[in-house]
């Protein structure tokens, strides 16, 4: 199943330039905000209150990192490509360089969650992270993002 009904083409950042986990979440949050409307300290304190309980590095050099929102309407996602690998605090001590962000309603209960796992199996596929790796554009890894499961592989 393709994440576009998660993710828009505005909302693909490229060539993240960052060079820590904190300033990931904080350039994240900053353009979340600028797309969702929701306020731009509040999604990087949900954001950095969710990595306490442990890195959302899901491992091979993949993260997403997630959070609920009360004043959230409906699923709102983001894709970046870091422009270099950051350490992300992950079990397999690989760096990360694709992050997807992913902020639900507050009710949304198990919409939140299959989005969550949707998007995990999309990016555990090797052939989607080689591609998502080779794309230097965002129409490219909009692209790649929209593709079904199936095609991707």
């Amino acid at each position: 199943m393709p994440l576009t009904d998660l993710v828009a083409p505005n909302a693909i950042l490229p060539a993240l330039k960052v060079n820590s986990k904190k300033q990931v979440l904080q350039e994240l949050a900053a353009r979340a905000a600028m797309l969702s409307g929701q306020n731009e300290r509040a999604i990087f304190d949900i954001l950095m209150q969710r990595e306490k309980l442990g890195s959302t590095a899901i491992g091979n050099g993949i993260a997403i990192p997630h959070g609920k929102m009360a004043t959230l309407t409906r699923l709102f996602g983001l894709f970046a490509r870091l422009d270099r690998p950051v350490d992300f605090e992950a079990l397999d001590n690989q760096p990360v360089d694709l992050v997807f962000l992913l902020l639900a309603p507050e009710g949304a209960g198990a919409d939140h969650l299959k989005a969550l796992a949707r998007i995990a199996r999309l990016l555990r596929d090797p052939n989607v992270t080689h591609k998502l790796r080779a794309s230097h554009d965002a129409e490219s890894l909009y692209a790649v993002l929209a593709m079904p499961s199936a095609s991707a592989a």
